[in-house]
């Protein structure tokens, strides 16, 4: 799956780079302060074989025309230690999975901020409330895992800043993990607590209309 994702990634970058002279065009300044999307990780889910389940939603907010905050919601299951390099050969080998499986659901608080032109970095803290699911379908536990994603990308502009993609490079790190059950730490001990990974987020930019107020002014009292 995460190769396939790979590809899909690289596919999409070449293609939105033919916009590029599009986005520096006068008509995509536009400036819209709030924004709705996902991520394009979610197509893994047509693999059958390792389908993560994945859903992604966001939404954010410009302060200025470059920092924006944003929150998202992820829920995922995952089988595989999370250290597992992207890519790796050891991915989805006997003996290489956690016996069972993990689902989580993860609130997600962000900050992007803008450099030059399209090129962007941002953080994001994920709170991934974690389920342990064993072989037999069984829960074992629930856990924490405190997620900081790290990403360097670059935003491309289509129809007049309506919509947006963001192509990047990610590292993501746990600096806080609990209650992990034994079985799972077995198997992910040898494989460090953070990966690389690629960013495909998209989105639609918006702005909310504020309704004007209507001013009943009374009318002149007539005397009789």
């Amino acid at each position: 799956m995460q190769k396939k994702n790979l590809w899909i990634g690289l596919v999409i970058v070449l293609a939105s780079s033919l916009q590029v002279n599009a986005q520096n065009s006068k008509q995509d300044s536009t400036y819209r302060k709030w924004y709705i999307g996902s991520s394009l990780l979610m197509l893994g889910n047509f693999d059958k074989v390792n389908s993560p389940e994945y859903v992604q939603l966001n939404i954010g907010y410009r302060i200025t025309p470059k920092d924006v905050v944003s929150f998202e919601f992820k829920r995922s299951i995952y089988s595989f230690p999370i250290g597992l390099p992207f890519g790796s050969s050891s991915f989805d080998k006997p003996g290489e999975n956690y016996p069972g499986h993990a689902r989580i659901l993860a609130p997600t608080l962000g900050y992007q901020r803008f450099w030059w032109k399209g090129i962007y970095t941002s953080v994001y803290a994920l709170n991934a409330f974690e389920k342990y699911i064993d072989e037999n379908k069984k829960k074992i536990g629930n856990g924490y895992t405190l997620y900081l994603n790290f990403h360097l990308g670059y935003q491309f502009k289509f129809f007049k800043n309506r919509f947006f993609f963001e192509p990047a490079i990610g590292c993501s790190y746990w600096p806080v993990r609990n209650n992990v059950p034994a079985s799972f730490k077995l198997v992910e001990k040898k494989w460090p607590n953070y990966f690389i990974q690629p960013g495909l987020h998209f989105g639609y930019n918006f702005n909310v209309k504020r309704k004007k107020k209507v001013v009943i002014k009374p009318s002149p009292s007539r005397n009789s």
